[in-house]
């Protein structure tokens, strides 16, 4: 009888899972596309239609320290025990990055609104973050983390160019740091890089479709995220993306 998989030891003949693996263990990086994701975690196309509602929810971003409006979010905190696939929600509280990680909005207490509970209930946010423990567990050999999730939606118009990234290439001070696009609607640019410590440009994509997701090794490698430009100025135009961040417990 063969063993039963679990989180602490995943299918890694999967396709989906196997190449994240191999790809995070060696170099710190992995584009995952919206069809592997989707087969992945069951999700069809009016799943994530319905999952990018939650984005309309999300409010505007008051600490950005250069000036700009253009971003919208909301913040939850969880402990995910991946070995029997268990998510916690965490009492919402304070976010907070060191100034020598965000130089841009690091080194205060960041408050922000927590998480709906529509989009907490939401199959999609469980399936996303478990399908992350599964592959992060099996390259760090740890299954209990300490899980943040961030909806994040730039805006952009003729008055104002949306900047995913506007501390430019950088850390986020975590173990493993992921990109999910869940919707792009008249925007131009959004261009995902990763680099070594040395400036070496590792990998380079826009993510296009409801699912594509970029994975990383956030102690081997740095990312950034080119600003957003409406391609039509008389259209309402963003980028909508969860990130989700993983430390070990």
């Amino acid at each position: 009888m063969s063993e039963p998989t679990s989180a602490a030891h995943p299918d890694l003949t999967h396709p989906a899972k196997s190449a994240a693996v191999r790809n995070l263990s060696s170099w710190g990086g992995y584009l995952q596309p919206a069809a592997e994701q989707s087969e992945l975690i069951g999700a069809s196309p009016q799943d994530w239609d319905r999952f990018a509602e939650h984005w309309d929810d999300l409010t505007v971003d008051t600490y950005m320290r250069d000036g700009g409006t253009y971003r919208y979010r909301r913040y939850g905190h969880f402990r995910l025990d991946a070995a029997v696939t268990e998510l916690t929600a965490l009492p919402h509280r304070p976010y907070r990055q060191e100034s020598d990680i965000n130089p841009l909005n690091g080194g205060i207490e960041r408050h922000f609104d927590p998480l709906t509970d529509e989009f907490l209930a939401d199959p999609l946010t469980r399936s996303v973050v478990l399908a992350l423990g599964e592959i992060f567990s099996a390259v760090e050999g740890n299954t209990d983390w300490d899980v943040k999730l961030h909806p994040f939606r730039i805006v952009t118009s003729s008055a104002e160019t949306g900047r995913p990234a506007p501390q430019g290439r950088h850390r986020d001070g975590s173990a493993f740091v992921t990109s999910l696009l869940v919707n792009r609607t008249n925007v131009a640019g959004g261009e995902s890089s990763l680099y070594s410590p040395a400036g070496k440009q590792l990998l380079t994509a826009t993510l296009t479709e409801p699912g594509d997701q970029l994975l990383v090794d956030d102690r081997a490698v740095l990312h950034d995220v080119t600003p957003v430009r409406p391609v039509d100025a008389a259209l309402p135009a963003y980028r909508d993306v969860l990130i989700v961040d993983f430390d070990r417990l």
